[in-house]
């Protein structure tokens, strides 16, 4: 579906070099702190910025050989795009149907009245929860088959977040062919809705795992001095001081369950597993 091969991207103060695959019918997340180059991957990824080396291809094409029908096949949604906020829903119907040649009208209608957005206020006044759901509704309403989705669940409470959440659920099960690139640095957003995440630090991928397995083999371990002392740490990916001792993440937690019964292993969750990943030692 989507696969990038040694991306990158050179700035005065900061470089991208990643590779990362979204295969069909996955929703993949693109996690990492704010500055990590999640929008710079993914604008790179949709030709919005120039590169300075490394493939990409989205349905097994290079984009600079896509038309227009290839185009369609992508919803996009980034933080800083839309229609203008002195628009309405009815105003922008029509430019969409001119826009795409597969819009469907009836499902973005049918979705308008679920989400209950007002047709005839104008988006700037929206809140927004509300601006989020209408650029999503059009990414989802033109029968594309991969969306790219970057940072949408930021500034979301949890009931908006919820409803987004489900919208691209509802999306994955139309089509076992569906495929969603999505980003956030709220990870835990993300845990019930993607199939892998790929984890993102100054420009470098330096995490690539299948949920299932982030959530039943990661764990932290919490140690005091001795416990440290004598810990194996063969499995031990990241280890950090802490005001106990230390906390040391790693990916083989049955291993420390059945051979340090006398430790406290805590399920960590993905945003644990970031702060590790990225401020934790070798």
């Amino acid at each position: 579906m989507l696969k990038i091969e040694n991306l990158q991207k050179n700035y005065k103060n900061f470089s991208l070099n990643c590779s990362m695959e979204i295969k069909p019918g996955y929703v993949t997340g693109l996690i990492g702190q704010n500055g990590a180059g999640k929008s710079t991957t993914f604008k790179a990824i949709l030709g919005l910025i120039s590169i300075d080396g490394g493939m990409v291809r989205v349905f097994d094409k290079d984009l600079k050989d896509f038309n227009v029908e290839d185009k369609e096949k992508i919803g996009i949604v980034l933080s800083d795009s839309g229609f203008s906020g002195y628009l309405t829903i009815k105003d922008i119907i029509p430019v969409l149907s001119n826009l795409y040649k597969c819009f469907d009208k009836e499902f973005f209608m049918d979705q308008i009245r679920k989400f209950k957005l007002p047709i005839d206020k104008k988006i700037k006044d929206f809140s927004t929860g509300m601006k989020v759901k209408l650029k999503v509704l059009i990414a989802i309403s033109h029968n594309a088959d991969l969306l790219i989705l970057d940072e949408p669940t930021a500034g979301l409470d949890v009931l908006a977040r919820d409803e987004l959440l489900e919208m691209l659920r509802e999306y994955m099960e139309k089509d076992e062919r569906h495929s969603i690139l999505i980003s956030s640095h709220i990870s835990s957003d993300l845990e019930t809705l993607c199939d892998d995440f790929y984890m993102i630090d100054e420009g470098k991928i330096i995490l690539h795992e299948d949920t299932d397995v982030l959530l039943s083999e990661y764990a932290l371990l919490k140690v005091d001095e001795k416990q440290y002392a004598s810990l194996d740490k063969e499995y031990i990916i990241r280890f950090k001081k802490e005001s106990y001792g230390y906390s040391c993440l790693t990916n083989q937690k049955q291993y420390y369950i059945d051979n340090n019964p006398d430790i406290i292993i805590e399920k960590g969750n993905i945003d644990e597993l970031i702060t590790m990943m990225i401020k934790g030692n070798k």
